[in-house]
């Protein structure tokens, strides 16, 4: 019997990109408010999805230098587990509900592509930087602090495609004032065969869920973004009209589940 919660399956299932859940994570993040054009964040919503006029093309742009784990103590690996991401979330609505949409991410790791993929999130391979933190007092340490300033950047393909400045000014007492969209993906995968090649095998409409999730240590402050316009992508139509705040601060949550919440294939 071949095992595997992902291929390549195996007689044993070690090779598998990803593991099956639970899977646990722990990240220290950037996050860059901004406003871009509406009709652009308009023509990107899936089937489910609408705009949120309220918003007027608010969004967010992340970056994160992730620590995955598993059950097996996969931590202790890290050059197999630990990451860097960068995406963009902007807001709708589904059914009412205020919700973020992920229609732009990159990664730099092919095991969290792989558990993105199952997810829904659109992951493409990427490079991202951002500044770390340490204990030790420098003027490399970057602390978090008032006047501390940090920068974030993703690149793929050899062309820079995000750029982000920050300097922090005042913790934020409560996160939910600023984090309180649930997130939604697109779960899309195509069919090769000639005859079935615009009828996608799956395409569904799902919500992350988060098990014990955490942000603590919110600072906010000043903030830049820029992303410019690249041969071969699209992101540079979701570009900033307007910057607000930047954040900086840690996260943690686990993923055992996924809601369905629409099944285009199905209804086909």
């Amino acid at each position: 019997m071949l095992k595997g919660f992902s291929v390549p399956l195996t007689p044993q299932g070690e090779s598998a990109l990803a593991g099956s859940p639970p899977w646990h994570y722990s990240s220290d993040c950037i996050a860059i408010e901004y406003w871009t054009d509406p009709d652009a964040v308009a023509a990107l919503l899936p089937p489910g999805l609408a705009p949120d006029e309220g918003s007027q093309g608010r969004a967010f742009f992340w970056f994160l230098d992730w620590q995955f784990t598993g059950s097996n103590d996969e931590l202790t690996d890290p050059a197999r587990y630990q990451y860097r991401e960068a995406f963009v979330l902007v807001e709708a609505v589904h059914g009412g509900q205020p919700v973020n949409y992920c229609p732009y991410i990159f990664v730099d790791n092919d095991a969290a592509m792989a558990r993105g993929w199952a997810q829904g999130y659109p992951k493409k391979l990427g490079s991202v930087f951002q500044t770390r933190s340490f204990s030790a007092p420098s003027p490399a340490a970057a602390p978090l602090s008032v006047g501390s300033r940090f920068g974030a950047s993703l690149a793929a393909h050899g062309e820079r495609l995000a750029t982000a400045r920050l300097q922090l000014k005042e913790t934020v007492a409560d996160p939910r004032t600023v984090f309180n969209r649930p997130t939604t993906m697109r779960r899309y995968f195509p069919q090769l065969a000639a005859d079935r090649q615009g009828l996608p095998a799956v395409d569904e409409l799902t919500l992350s869920l988060t098990d014990d999730l955490r942000i603590v240590d919110v600072w906010a402050g000043s903030a830049e973004l820029r992303i410019p316009e690249v041969q071969g992508e699209d992101m540079h139509r979701l570009a900033p009209r307007r910057v607000g705040r930047g954040y900086r601060f840690g996260m943690a949550y686990s993923v055992t589940d996924l809601r369905i919440l629409n099944d285009d294939a199905r209804r086909r």
